[in-house]
């Protein structure tokens, strides 16, 4: 007798949906289609204001009573007032995505989603504690084990004691099968509106046809409700299947229970990936959703396996694999695209003051994203074909790879893709005629590219040894920058500042140093150097390879000219004036030549004066 009724309960439709619905029994797929419309900003509000109340009452992060009651204990009415509120809600928000995919309206209701999937998912699990005793059917055979000793315990040992064990026992199997039925009734109806917060069914058409913003919606969804799915429903589903049916000989009816209750929302759910990952372009700015699904299947996968242990659901491990299949496939695509989008940038227009380039920001910033998945993508990339030793350079396979021990293919494609960078910058440093200029651009673009790797996950891919080598080309192309853009500066100071000289070579001497000075300075005025660190670094080489000497001779030599006119002219530049441009180089400065030069001669009168 109970077992039949709770047989009953599980595949019969209409028993199973009496706790959702109050006419006939839909079909999980039609769960999903809106029969009703809100096509006006008003209708959206009412129904958002409807949801608001009904949510927040029975938020437990915000209400003490919600915490410690609930919901479908408190009042059966209220809980099917609830479900039927966060339904209404869904169909709401599924009519404006189509309407307005940006509105406002769109992120409440889908704060108000989540909230509501938190306390569905509290009362799953309360409900499922609160009766696994009556779910147990151990606890009948104990019931009547009980009634039995009670029974042989009475002097009268005749018919009427035959019937009241008879009649103890069926009162006890009822009370069982009444409350397993209740119990049973609201996981169902909590579990079939879990599945409408996240999962649809869809086409291949369907997601073609969907705009990136209204699709990546539906993904989110999903991404929140496979969750649940597997820790709370699915998960659920199987113990009260496990326990329901414990008999040995239950074996094959558990199976074929968990499969009518399972196998179908199962497939809805982890067949989705699979459709979006068949379905559109691979463009590249999608490949962080994509391995979020794969993400979301991979780290449940034991969970998964576990539950769907069953001959009869080995169809869900069969879809769950193939979206993995097409997610990793989606996903090696997707980076093929960004290196051929990287190669193919074709701006030519130099970037002012040989900055950082959009290419490199753009570039390093998807790489420190991507190399978040890293755990996954060790997977995805495994036995995928690497980068022709041809087209890299040797010196990355002599420290990084080897016949003995060679690089991950996740090393060896993360390092690839920032050579194709780095290849790509050369070029577009040609766009400078300044070639001065074009050694700091690289030094910028280089040193944005290590401070990426070194603030991001990155760096456990390449390692220290690829950041040192780097870090060394970078001080190669300062030191570039700095003999070409202000050698003749360098070059104009005598290898002896303290020797004597006539006052001729004296002036000749200042008059040099003003102008290699003031060209040197004028060109580089509008060079910028992002990096703190490096912009420190190139400003102290060049101070002390200038000012030093020039201190020295200032000091030494220009007593000698003490009695010439218009000494200010002669003798442009205090040593401190030197210092003070200097100082104020690499942040893109362009009129801080006039603006210091003005000062400068204040300043080299005073020091006159002070002599």
């Amino acid at each position: 007798m109970p077992r039949k009724g709770m047989m009953g309960h599980f595949f019969s439709s209409k028993s199973s949906s009496s706790a959702i619905s109050h006419g006939s029994s839909p079909s999980r797929a039609s769960l999903y289609t809106p029969t009703s419309s809100f096509s006006s900003d008003a209708a959206m509000e009412r129904t958002l204001a409807t949801a608001e109340t009904m949510i927040t009452k029975w938020n437990a992060d915000i209400s003490s009573f919600a915490k410690v009651t609930s919901l479908f204990y408190e009042n059966r009415k209220e809980a099917r007032d609830y479900i039927k509120c966060v339904h209404d809600l869904q169909k709401s928000m599924h009519l404006l995505v189509m309407e307005d995919s940006n509105s406002e309206k769109l992120v409440r209701g889908q704060n108000l989603m989540e909230t509501a999937m938190k306390r569905l998912q509290k009362e799953f699990y309360q409900i499922l504690s609160m009766n696994r005793a009556h779910l147990d059917p151990e606890s009948v055979s104990a019931r009547i084990s009980r009634s039995s000793t009670r029974s042989s315990t009475s002097d009268d040992d005749d018919d009427d004691g035959s019937e009241d064990e008879i009649r103890i026992a069926g009162e006890s199997i009822t009370e069982v099968e009444d409350v397993s039925a209740i119990a049973m009734a609201d996981l169902r109806s909590i579990a079939e509106y879990i599945y409408t917060l996240g999962v649809e069914k869809f086409s291949s058409s369907q997601i073609q046809k969907m705009d990136w913003d209204a699709l990546e919606l539906k993904i989110n969804n999903w991404l929140k409700s496979v969750k649940i799915a597997v820790k709370t429903l699915f998960n659920g589903e199987r113990i009260l299947c496990d326990q329901v049916f414990a008999a040995s000989e239950s074996e094959s009816i558990k199976e074929s229970c968990f499969t009518e209750i399972s196998r179908e929302g199962a497939q809805i759910l982890f067949g989705f990936p699979e459709i979006v990952a068949r379905s559109g372009k691979k463009l590249p700015e999608k490949i962080f959703r994509t391995l979020d699904m794969y993400t979301a299947i991979s780290s449940h996968w034991p969970e998964i396996e576990s539950i769907f242990s069953f001959e009869s659901t080995s169809v869900v491990l069969s879809q769950s694999v193939n979206s993995l299949i097409k997610l990793g496939e989606s996903v090696r695509t997707m980076m093929v695209e960004f290196e051929s989008a990287i190669q193919k940038d074709a701006s030519k227009s130099a970037i002012a003051g040989g900055g950082v380039h959009h290419l490199t920001i753009h570039v390093m910033d998807y790489l420190s994203l991507l190399a978040d998945y890293s755990n996954v993508l060790v997977d995805i990339l495994d036995g995928y074909p690497p980068p022709a030793k041809s087209s890299m350079p040797e010196s990355y396979f002599d420290s990084s790879d080897s016949d003995e021990s060679p690089a991950p293919a996740i090393s060896l494609r993360f390092a690839w893709l920032i050579l194709v960078l780095l290849c790509k910058l050369d070029g577009k440093s040609k766009h400078y005629k300044d070639v001065s200029l074009a050694y700091l651009f690289l030094a910028n673009n280089l040193q944005h590219v290590i401070n990426k790797v070194r603030t991001s996950n990155i760096q456990y891919l390449l390692g220290d040894d690829w950041v040192t080598k780097h870090e060394s080309k970078v001080k190669q192309f300062a030191a570039n920058y700095e003999r070409l853009g202000w050698g003749h500066v360098i070059d104009s100071m005598p290898e002896d500042p303290t020797a004597e000289m006539s006052p001729e070579a004296v002036k000749e001497f200042f008059r040099r140093f003003n102008t290699a000075f003031e060209q040197a300075h004028h060109k580089q005025a509008a060079c910028v150097v992002p990096d703190r660190k490096l912009r420190d670094e190139i400003k102290s080489t060049i101070a002390r390879k200038v000012m030093a000497a020039y201190r020295q001779f200032y000091n030494t030599h220009r007593v000698v000219l003490r009695g010439e006119r218009n000494l200010n002219l002669l003798v442009r530049f205090a040593p401190e004036d030197v210092g003070n441009y200097l100082s104020d180089l690499f942040f893109g400065n362009v009129g801080s030549w006039s603006s210091l030069s003005s000062s400068s001669g204040s300043s080299h009168s005073k020091t006159s004066r002070s002599r």
